[in-house]
């Protein structure tokens, strides 16, 4: 599992931080290229000052996108809606608690983009590694699966809808579209089929409240609160149905018709 993990890394950030660490090394020897003073040393006999590449500079900025990158181009942005909904749609209060919730969208986010995972180990990981691709040639096969995927989860009326704000006229085929405009496109398919499927989610919820209010309102206990009464009713029925697999396969499954 720690080794997917890894591969998700590389596939949000590929193999750009091997990149960087060699400008680094280059920045030691008398070829190096121009870099900003980072620090100096000095001793009895001298000093010596080390500078930062703007290669390097620009990868620990880089670095600093990679949550955002992990929330806004893989499944972690559906499956935490969905959860966070399903929770409040049970009514438990912070049960199961945030950290719960978390660690499970990551594992399944992780379950969902293993094929993507997989394929940019394949296509772009293995060739770098083995010196037969540059480094641009791994970043473009590398990019390659995930613009996929999420091309796949995006609908054409969003894709569009930013491609106008941009004001552009289109393109020739689907992969021929900029992340500039995808990742924003992705991200709005994402979060309206979050909320489509957590609407769905929540309208068995409801019913129980409804009729949990109605009946007290029959019985004439009116300062009785609905929402403690169904509480149990509501925990029991998702745990009878076993709702907790039925959502989580439901979710991964919503990925790859």
């Amino acid at each position: 599992m720690n080794k997917r993990i890894a591969w998700l890394l590389l596939a949000l950030l590929p193999l750009a931080l091997v990149s960087g660490v060699a400008d680094a090394a280059a920045a030691t020897t008398p070829l190096a290229a121009p870099g900003i003073p980072a620090f100096a040393v000095h001793s009895g006999n001298g000093g010596q000052t080390y500078t930062l590449t703007i290669q390097l500079l620009a990868l620990m900025t880089a670095i600093t996108l990679l949550p955002a990158a992990l929330l806004l181009m893989t499944a972690f942005t559906r499956i935490i809606i969905v959860l966070a909904i399903l929770r409040q749609a049970i009514g438990a209060g912070q049960a199961p608690p945030n950290q719960v919730l978390v660690g499970l969208a990551l594992f399944l986010t992780l379950f969902v983009m293993s094929p993507v995972i997989d394929k940019i180990h394949v296509d772009a990981v293995t060739p770098y590694m083995a010196g037969t691709i540059d480094t641009t040639t791994a970043l473009e096969r590398g990019a390659a699966p995930l613009k996929t995927f999420m091309l796949e989860q995006t609908r054409e009326s969003d894709i569009a809808a930013f491609v106008r704000i941009a004001g552009g006229k289109g393109y020739d085929s689907p992969q021929d579209v900029p992340l500039t405009v995808l990742v924003p496109a992705f991200m709005t398919s994402e979060l309206k089929t979050a909320f489509q499927i957590g609407f769905l989610l929540f309208i068995p919820f409801v019913i129980i409240d409804l009729v949990v209010a109605s009946v007290l309102m029959s019985m004439g206990m009116m300062m009785l609160s609905p929402v403690l009464i169904s509480l149990p009713f509501k925990i029991m029925l998702f745990v009878l149905v076993d709702g907790w697999t039925l959502v989580m396969g439901s979710l991964a499954a919503s990925f790859y018709h």
